[in-house]
């Protein structure tokens, strides 16, 4: 059975044959159509880009075979390949909700929760699958992400020590493990590790960023500015080495050059609120209060959790006479601080005390 979708077609019966291989604990068989979609898409030279079977036809195929949850397995892929983590959620719950056992829908529902900040649902999603994947050290590195910043701290020391455990002697796995003292904190340890990893591999990506992060942390800013050099000499297309690095910047006065390394990393992902946010900061200073609004605008449309994004647009809207307006945004700010307090976890914000995941954005095979 075929079904036309405009100027293109969808081989159905390939899309239930990947279902049928998902029900059976066999995610390959599923991610598979993926790839005959990518070679179609490359003979049509339809703008592929590496990010899966074309969104709208996953879509239209959901809504003619809405009982299949593989198609709704990929719908998420795409999405979170896409970095639209927050998107990506309603079509992997709906899996999980059908196949409670489905371990790639189930964790990758888990690594979109820490990447919306959403901590204390991570491991509602990722604690259930110990049993299998106690031994992926990656798998432990995002369960104590998750654990630390939701307060969980006896699933997080649980965590780290399981890693430490299971590691080995990888250079990734201490990269990992340094990011994993990073998260707790303890930059010192951070180091230490990043630094076994640099010796074994030093060209390795994100490595850098994170040995940048903890310079940081310490504040031996010249190392940590030419670690972030490093790390973009490795990964020059990785948006997030770019706002680190302009956060980097803003923090030590430097104005411009932070706005170089924002605008930088928003050529590369134009959806990165934090880098909106120090633009917005940026102006403030000038006094360029319209385009700090529409700067900060974008930062609230993309992270709409983050009490700091409206606690500013509330202050340049006072700045422009929009007292009324500006008042509504303190309130919200306030309603978010808040809730976190009632939540016991530390509150979404915009400042350079956050450790990125890069890492993470791949999805796990």
């Amino acid at each position: 059975m075929r079904v036309a979708l405009g100027r293109v077609s969808i081989g159905l019966a390939s899309l239930v044959a990947g279902d049928r291989a998902f029900r059976c604990g066999q995610p390959d068989g599923c991610a598979r159509i993926l790839c005959e979609r990518r070679s179609c898409a490359e003979a049509r030279g339809s703008g592929w880009r590496g990010r899966g079977v074309p969104q709208s036809e996953l879509q239209t195929a959901e809504k003619l075979e809405p009982s299949v949850p593989g198609i709704r397995l990929n719908i998420g892929l795409v999405k979170y390949r896409r970095g639209d983590y927050p998107g990506a959620v309603a079509p992997l719950a709906s899996v999980v909700n059908d196949q409670p056992d489905s371990f790639q829908a189930r964790y990758l529902l888990g690594l979109c929760y820490v990447f919306t900040e959403r901590y204390a649902e991570a491991v509602t999603f990722l604690e259930p699958l110990w049993t299998q994947a106690s031994n992926n050290f990656m798998y432990l590195y995002v369960l104590g992400i998750a654990a630390h910043n939701s307060g969980q701290k006896e699933l997080d020391e649980k965590a780290l020590a399981r890693l430490v455990e299971v590691g080995g002697d990888a250079p990734e796995f201490y990269l990992i493990l340094g990011k994993a003292y990073l998260n707790r904190h303890e930059p010192e340890k951070a180091i230490a590790e990043l630094q076994r990893a640099e010796s074994a591999k030093p060209d390795m990506p994100f490595l850098h960023f994170g040995l940048g992060i903890a310079y940081m942390r310490v504040n031996d800013n010249e190392r940590a500015e030419a670690e972030f050099r490093k790390e973009i000499a490795v990964e020059p297309d990785l948006p997030d080495i770019y706002e680190q690095l302009g956060e980097f910047y803003l923090k030590a006065g430097k104005d411009e050059q932070a706005e170089m390394a924002f605008h930088a990393a928003l050529h590369r992902n134009p959806k990165m609120p934090a880098s909106l946010f120090g633009l917005a900061k940026i102006n403030v200073r000038r006094e360029k209060y319209q385009l700090a609004l529409t700067q900060i605008e974008g930062a609230v449309r993309y992270a709409p959790e983050s009490q700091n994004v409206h606690f500013m647009r509330g202050r340049i809207l006072m700045k422009l006479g929009r007292r009324e307006e500006a008042q509504k945004e303190m309130l919200a700010a306030k309603r978010l601080l808040d809730a976190s307090a009632d939540k016991g976890k530390e509150p979404a914000s915009m400042d350079d005390s956050r450790v990125r995941h890069p890492e993470l954005a791949e999805p796990p095979q």
